[in-house]
Protein backbone atom coordinates (compact mmCIF):
# COMPACT_ATOMS: atom_id res chain seq x y z
CA UNK A 1 0.00 0.00 0.00
CA UNK A 2 2.67 2.41 0.92
CA UNK A 3 4.57 1.61 -2.49
CA UNK A 4 1.38 2.55 -4.47
CA UNK A 5 0.22 5.48 -2.31
CA UNK A 6 4.18 6.87 -2.77
CA UNK A 7 3.76 6.02 -7.18
CA UNK A 8 0.38 7.95 -6.61
CA UNK A 9 1.58 10.44 -5.06
CA UNK A 10 4.17 11.78 -7.13
CA UNK A 11 4.12 15.10 -9.04
CA UNK A 12 2.61 13.87 -12.01
CA UNK A 13 1.72 17.32 -13.68
CA UNK A 14 5.81 18.27 -13.01
CA UNK A 15 6.18 15.19 -14.63
CA UNK A 16 3.99 15.46 -17.71
CA UNK A 17 5.54 18.83 -18.38
CA UNK A 18 8.72 17.88 -18.29
CA UNK A 19 8.26 14.44 -20.58
CA UNK A 20 6.61 17.40 -22.97
CA UNK A 21 9.18 19.38 -23.20
CA UNK A 22 11.77 16.39 -23.78
CA UNK A 23 9.26 15.50 -26.27
CA UNK A 24 9.67 18.74 -28.09
CA UNK A 25 13.58 18.42 -27.87
CA UNK A 26 13.26 14.99 -29.19
CA UNK A 27 11.55 16.01 -32.44
CA UNK A 28 13.68 19.07 -32.79
CA UNK A 29 17.08 16.91 -32.95
CA UNK A 30 15.50 15.00 -35.28
CA UNK A 31 14.93 17.90 -37.11
CA UNK A 32 17.90 19.03 -36.63
CA UNK A 33 20.24 16.12 -37.68
CA UNK A 34 18.33 13.57 -39.85
CA UNK A 35 20.51 14.23 -42.73
CA UNK A 36 24.04 15.02 -41.08
CA UNK A 37 25.39 11.24 -41.29
CA UNK A 38 27.94 12.25 -37.93
CA UNK A 39 24.46 12.74 -35.88
CA UNK A 40 21.88 11.14 -37.42
CA UNK A 41 21.21 8.38 -34.62
CA UNK A 42 21.61 11.43 -31.85
CA UNK A 43 17.73 11.52 -31.66
CA UNK A 44 17.30 7.91 -30.45
CA UNK A 45 20.04 8.14 -27.57
CA UNK A 46 18.12 11.19 -26.43
CA UNK A 47 15.16 8.72 -26.00
CA UNK A 48 17.12 6.12 -24.26
CA UNK A 49 18.84 8.62 -22.22
CA UNK A 50 15.23 10.22 -21.10
CA UNK A 51 14.14 6.72 -20.42
CA UNK A 52 17.07 6.08 -18.32
CA UNK A 53 16.90 9.47 -16.60
CA UNK A 54 13.25 8.20 -15.28
CA UNK A 55 14.56 5.05 -13.77
CA UNK A 56 17.25 7.71 -11.84
CA UNK A 57 14.16 10.07 -10.96
CA UNK A 58 12.30 7.10 -9.36
CA UNK A 59 15.70 5.82 -7.66
CA UNK A 60 16.10 9.30 -6.40
CA UNK A 61 12.55 10.10 -5.12
CA UNK A 62 12.77 6.47 -3.04
CA UNK A 63 15.58 7.15 -1.28
CA UNK A 64 14.81 9.32 1.68
CA UNK A 65 16.27 12.97 1.25
CA UNK A 66 17.09 13.28 4.81
CA UNK A 67 19.09 9.78 3.97
CA UNK A 68 20.91 11.93 1.24
CA UNK A 69 21.63 15.30 3.12
CA UNK A 70 23.21 12.71 6.11
CA UNK A 71 25.99 11.15 3.49
CA UNK A 72 26.77 14.82 2.04
CA UNK A 73 30.12 14.21 3.17
CA UNK A 74 30.62 11.20 1.61
CA UNK A 75 28.81 12.72 -1.50
CA UNK A 76 31.27 15.86 -1.31
CA UNK A 77 34.20 14.09 -0.63
CA UNK A 78 33.75 11.61 -3.49
CA UNK A 79 32.10 14.91 -6.16
CA UNK A 80 35.85 15.98 -5.15
CA UNK A 81 37.93 13.13 -6.16
CA UNK A 82 36.04 12.43 -9.34
CA UNK A 83 36.39 16.17 -10.24
CA UNK A 84 40.53 15.54 -9.59
CA UNK A 85 40.16 12.38 -11.87
CA UNK A 86 38.97 14.16 -14.54
CA UNK A 87 41.47 17.03 -14.95
CA UNK A 88 44.18 14.51 -14.35
CA UNK A 89 43.35 11.67 -16.82
CA UNK A 90 39.49 12.63 -18.23
CA UNK A 91 38.88 12.58 -21.92
CA UNK A 92 39.83 15.92 -24.20
CA UNK A 93 37.52 17.12 -26.75
CA UNK A 94 37.86 20.27 -28.40
CA UNK A 95 40.65 21.46 -25.93
CA UNK A 96 38.45 20.80 -23.07
CA UNK A 97 38.77 18.09 -20.21
CA UNK A 98 35.75 17.43 -19.23
CA UNK A 99 34.86 13.51 -18.86
CA UNK A 100 35.06 10.28 -17.87
CA UNK A 101 34.99 7.72 -20.67
CA UNK A 102 32.53 5.12 -19.82
CA UNK A 103 30.87 2.42 -22.20
CA UNK A 104 29.26 3.51 -24.46
CA UNK A 105 28.61 7.07 -22.58
CA UNK A 106 30.98 9.95 -21.95
CA UNK A 107 30.20 10.69 -18.04
CA UNK A 108 30.63 14.61 -17.04
CA UNK A 109 31.02 14.69 -13.23
CA UNK A 110 31.05 18.69 -13.61
CA UNK A 111 26.87 17.91 -14.11
CA UNK A 112 26.12 15.56 -11.31
CA UNK A 113 28.17 18.20 -8.87
CA UNK A 114 24.96 20.21 -9.51
CA UNK A 115 23.10 17.46 -7.44
CA UNK A 116 25.63 17.50 -4.42
CA UNK A 117 25.43 21.38 -4.22
CA UNK A 118 21.75 21.19 -4.02
CA UNK A 119 22.32 19.06 -1.14
CA UNK A 120 25.15 20.26 0.84
CA UNK A 121 23.64 24.04 0.85
CA UNK A 122 20.61 22.37 1.98
CA UNK A 123 22.18 20.40 4.66
CA UNK A 124 24.41 23.73 5.49
CA UNK A 125 22.11 26.37 5.59
CA UNK A 126 19.30 23.76 7.91
CA UNK A 127 22.02 22.75 10.71
CA UNK A 128 22.66 26.88 10.92
CA UNK A 129 19.56 27.39 12.90
CA UNK A 130 20.12 30.79 12.79
CA UNK A 131 17.46 33.52 11.66
CA UNK A 132 19.82 35.29 9.86
CA UNK A 133 23.08 33.93 7.91
CA UNK A 134 26.42 35.86 9.56
CA UNK A 135 29.65 36.11 7.92
CA UNK A 136 31.22 33.28 9.21
CA UNK A 137 28.83 30.76 8.02
CA UNK A 138 28.65 32.52 4.59
CA UNK A 139 32.28 31.96 4.35
CA UNK A 140 32.21 28.63 5.70
CA UNK A 141 29.67 27.60 2.66
CA UNK A 142 31.29 29.88 0.16
CA UNK A 143 34.61 27.99 0.82
CA UNK A 144 32.91 25.07 0.48
CA UNK A 145 31.31 25.21 -2.78
CA UNK A 146 34.64 27.31 -4.54
CA UNK A 147 36.42 24.07 -4.13
CA UNK A 148 34.03 21.93 -7.11
CA UNK A 149 33.64 25.30 -8.73
CA UNK A 150 37.57 25.93 -9.01
CA UNK A 151 37.83 22.50 -10.13
CA UNK A 152 35.11 22.83 -12.50
CA UNK A 153 36.87 26.22 -13.96
CA UNK A 154 40.24 24.70 -14.79
CA UNK A 155 38.39 21.60 -16.85
CA UNK A 156 37.65 24.62 -18.58
CA UNK A 157 34.18 24.74 -18.14
CA UNK A 158 33.43 27.89 -17.02
CA UNK A 159 29.67 27.63 -18.26
CA UNK A 160 28.79 25.01 -15.84
CA UNK A 161 30.53 26.06 -12.61
CA UNK A 162 28.56 29.36 -12.74
CA UNK A 163 25.27 27.21 -12.84
CA UNK A 164 26.13 26.42 -9.05
CA UNK A 165 26.34 29.86 -7.95
CA UNK A 166 22.81 30.11 -7.99
CA UNK A 167 21.62 27.30 -5.88
CA UNK A 168 23.85 28.99 -3.31
CA UNK A 169 22.58 32.45 -3.57
CA UNK A 170 18.91 31.30 -3.25
CA UNK A 171 20.12 29.48 -0.43
CA UNK A 172 21.70 32.44 1.78
CA UNK A 173 18.74 34.94 0.55
CA UNK A 174 16.08 32.31 1.70
CA UNK A 175 18.51 31.89 4.81
CA UNK A 176 17.77 35.18 6.15
CA UNK A 177 21.04 37.49 4.43
CA UNK A 178 21.42 40.89 5.71
CA UNK A 179 21.06 43.28 3.26
CA UNK A 180 24.50 45.29 3.76
CA UNK A 181 25.65 42.07 3.27
CA UNK A 182 24.14 41.94 -0.05
CA UNK A 183 25.46 45.46 -1.11
CA UNK A 184 29.25 44.23 -0.06
CA UNK A 185 28.72 41.37 -1.78
CA UNK A 186 27.85 42.67 -5.01
CA UNK A 187 30.38 45.39 -5.02
CA UNK A 188 33.47 42.89 -4.09
CA UNK A 189 32.04 40.67 -7.24
CA UNK A 190 31.85 43.85 -9.53
CA UNK A 191 35.92 44.70 -8.66
CA UNK A 192 36.31 40.94 -8.81
CA UNK A 193 34.98 40.80 -12.16
CA UNK A 194 36.90 43.65 -13.50
CA UNK A 195 39.88 42.52 -12.17
CA UNK A 196 39.40 38.90 -13.72
CA UNK A 197 38.45 40.32 -16.74
CA UNK A 198 41.44 42.63 -17.36
CA UNK A 199 43.91 40.47 -15.95
CA UNK A 200 42.81 36.80 -15.35
CA UNK A 201 40.63 35.94 -18.01
CA UNK A 202 41.96 33.99 -21.34
CA UNK A 203 41.93 35.35 -24.10
CA UNK A 204 39.10 33.26 -26.04
CA UNK A 205 36.76 34.47 -23.08
CA UNK A 206 37.51 37.98 -23.80
CA UNK A 207 36.26 37.07 -26.96
CA UNK A 208 32.87 36.04 -25.86
CA UNK A 209 32.30 39.22 -24.37
CA UNK A 210 33.36 41.64 -27.00
CA UNK A 211 31.11 38.96 -29.57
CA UNK A 212 28.39 39.65 -26.85
CA UNK A 213 28.76 43.32 -26.92
CA UNK A 214 29.10 43.38 -30.67
CA UNK A 215 28.67 40.17 -32.42
CA UNK A 216 28.82 42.00 -36.08
CA UNK A 217 32.28 43.22 -34.93
CA UNK A 218 33.38 39.75 -36.63
CA UNK A 219 30.79 37.79 -37.74
CA UNK A 220 32.71 35.21 -39.48
CA UNK A 221 34.98 34.62 -36.57
CA UNK A 222 34.01 34.87 -32.75
CA UNK A 223 30.86 36.63 -33.60
CA UNK A 224 29.96 33.95 -36.11
CA UNK A 225 27.39 31.57 -33.68
CA UNK A 226 25.28 34.60 -32.45
CA UNK A 227 25.06 36.18 -36.03
CA UNK A 228 23.41 32.82 -37.03
CA UNK A 229 21.38 32.15 -34.05
CA UNK A 230 19.85 35.48 -34.25
CA UNK A 231 19.50 34.83 -38.28
CA UNK A 232 17.78 31.44 -37.89
CA UNK A 233 15.17 32.57 -35.09
CA UNK A 234 14.45 36.24 -36.76
CA UNK A 235 13.62 33.99 -39.97
CA UNK A 236 11.43 31.95 -38.51
CA UNK A 237 8.59 34.58 -38.17
CA UNK A 238 5.10 34.01 -36.62
CA UNK A 239 4.83 30.54 -37.34
CA UNK A 240 8.24 29.05 -38.03
CA UNK A 241 9.65 27.35 -41.64
CA UNK A 242 8.23 23.76 -40.33
CA UNK A 243 9.65 20.76 -39.44
CA UNK A 244 13.13 20.02 -41.68
CA UNK A 245 12.56 23.36 -43.23
CA UNK A 246 14.81 25.61 -41.40
CA UNK A 247 17.51 26.75 -43.99
CA UNK A 248 20.26 27.62 -40.96
CA UNK A 249 19.94 24.48 -39.31
CA UNK A 250 19.44 22.46 -42.82
CA UNK A 251 22.25 24.21 -44.48
CA UNK A 252 24.80 23.60 -41.77
CA UNK A 253 25.15 27.53 -40.93
CA UNK A 254 23.92 27.42 -37.49
CA UNK A 255 26.55 25.26 -35.85
CA UNK A 256 26.02 22.43 -32.96
CA UNK A 257 22.29 23.37 -33.86
CA UNK A 258 21.31 20.29 -31.62
CA UNK A 259 23.18 21.14 -28.17
CA UNK A 260 23.83 24.49 -26.61
CA UNK A 261 21.79 26.11 -29.67
CA UNK A 262 18.65 23.86 -30.21
CA UNK A 263 16.43 26.84 -29.13
CA UNK A 264 17.67 28.58 -32.16
CA UNK A 265 16.89 25.70 -34.53
CA UNK A 266 13.50 25.53 -32.83
CA UNK A 267 12.43 28.89 -33.01
CA UNK A 268 13.19 28.87 -36.75
CA UNK A 269 11.20 26.15 -37.60
CA UNK A 270 8.19 26.98 -35.11
CA UNK A 271 8.33 30.40 -34.62
CA UNK A 272 6.98 33.32 -32.62
CA UNK A 273 4.15 31.09 -31.41
CA UNK A 274 6.13 28.16 -30.55
CA UNK A 275 9.09 29.45 -28.71
CA UNK A 276 6.18 31.05 -26.40
CA UNK A 277 4.41 27.61 -26.21
CA UNK A 278 8.04 26.76 -24.45
CA UNK A 279 8.79 29.17 -22.67
CA UNK A 280 5.17 28.88 -21.06
CA UNK A 281 6.18 25.12 -20.20
CA UNK A 282 9.30 26.16 -18.72
CA UNK A 283 7.41 29.02 -16.43
CA UNK A 284 4.49 26.51 -15.63
CA UNK A 285 7.87 23.48 -14.61
CA UNK A 286 9.64 26.33 -12.41
CA UNK A 287 5.96 27.17 -10.84
CA UNK A 288 5.52 23.22 -10.17
CA UNK A 289 8.61 22.86 -8.43
CA UNK A 290 8.07 26.15 -6.37
CA UNK A 291 4.78 24.38 -5.43
CA UNK A 292 6.31 21.82 -3.62
CA UNK A 293 9.09 23.89 -2.19
CA UNK A 294 5.85 25.67 -0.75
CA UNK A 295 4.58 22.55 0.55
CA UNK A 296 7.83 20.96 2.23
CA UNK A 297 7.51 19.59 5.00
CA UNK A 298 11.02 21.39 6.24
CA UNK A 299 13.31 23.51 5.55
CA UNK A 300 16.14 21.21 4.33
CA UNK A 301 12.83 20.35 1.40
CA UNK A 302 12.46 23.82 0.75
CA UNK A 303 15.82 24.27 0.24
CA UNK A 304 16.39 21.21 -2.11
CA UNK A 305 13.14 22.83 -4.40
CA UNK A 306 14.07 25.69 -4.33
CA UNK A 307 18.07 25.21 -5.26
CA UNK A 308 16.73 23.28 -8.13
CA UNK A 309 14.26 26.17 -9.75
CA UNK A 310 17.16 28.23 -8.93
CA UNK A 311 19.50 26.12 -11.33
CA UNK A 312 16.99 25.40 -13.80
CA UNK A 313 15.86 29.12 -14.20
CA UNK A 314 19.46 29.73 -14.23
CA UNK A 315 19.90 27.60 -17.26
CA UNK A 316 16.90 28.44 -19.61
CA UNK A 317 17.72 32.41 -19.21
CA UNK A 318 21.34 32.00 -19.51
CA UNK A 319 20.77 29.42 -22.88
CA UNK A 320 17.66 31.77 -24.44
CA UNK A 321 19.39 34.96 -23.73
CA UNK A 322 22.92 33.24 -25.37
CA UNK A 323 21.01 32.38 -28.38
CA UNK A 324 19.26 35.37 -28.78
CA UNK A 325 22.26 37.77 -28.57
CA UNK A 326 21.21 39.15 -24.69
CA UNK A 327 23.95 36.92 -23.24
CA UNK A 328 27.76 35.73 -23.91
CA UNK A 329 28.07 32.29 -25.33
CA UNK A 330 28.97 30.09 -22.16
CA UNK A 331 28.22 26.42 -23.63
CA UNK A 332 25.47 26.05 -20.79
CA UNK A 333 22.66 23.63 -22.65
CA UNK A 334 18.64 23.69 -22.45
CA UNK A 335 17.68 21.54 -19.97
CA UNK A 336 15.67 18.52 -21.32
CA UNK A 337 15.57 20.16 -25.11
CA UNK A 338 19.67 20.05 -25.53
CA UNK A 339 20.87 16.84 -26.82
CA UNK A 340 23.44 15.25 -24.11
CA UNK A 341 23.40 12.58 -21.76
CA UNK A 342 24.58 13.86 -18.73
CA UNK A 343 22.76 17.22 -18.57
CA UNK A 344 19.96 14.60 -18.94
CA UNK A 345 20.35 12.46 -16.29
CA UNK A 346 21.38 15.39 -13.92
CA UNK A 347 18.22 17.20 -14.78
CA UNK A 348 15.81 14.38 -14.28
CA UNK A 349 17.51 13.25 -10.86
CA UNK A 350 16.64 16.89 -9.80
CA UNK A 351 13.01 16.36 -10.57
CA UNK A 352 13.65 13.26 -8.52
CA UNK A 353 14.85 15.22 -5.86
CA UNK A 354 11.78 17.80 -5.81
CA UNK A 355 9.45 14.41 -6.06
CA UNK A 356 11.55 13.20 -2.96
CA UNK A 357 10.36 16.39 -1.31
CA UNK A 358 6.67 16.13 -2.34
CA UNK A 359 6.35 12.38 -1.43
CA UNK A 360 7.15 13.32 2.33
CA UNK A 361 5.39 16.28 3.01
CA UNK A 362 2.74 14.96 5.56
CA UNK A 363 5.40 12.61 7.42
CA UNK A 364 6.30 14.46 10.93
Amino acid sequence: MSSYRSFRDLDWGLLAIALTICSIGVLQIYSATHEFPVWTNAWWKQVLYILLGLVLMWFIASVDYHTLLGQIPVIYITTVVLLLVVLVSGKSIGGARRWIQLPGLLFQVSEFAKLMIILLVARFLTESRRDTLGVRELLKLGALVAVPWVLVEREPDLGTSLTYLPVLAIGVFLAGLRLRYIVIGAVLMAGVSWIAYHHLLADYRKARIETFLNPESDPRGSGYQVVQSKIAIGSGGMWGRGVTQGSQTQLRFLPVPHTDFVFATFGEEHGFVGVVVVLILYFWLLMQVVQNAQTAPDRAGMYICMGVAALLLFHLLVNVGMVVGLMPVTGIPLPLMSFGGSNMLSTFMMLGLVNNVRLRRFVN
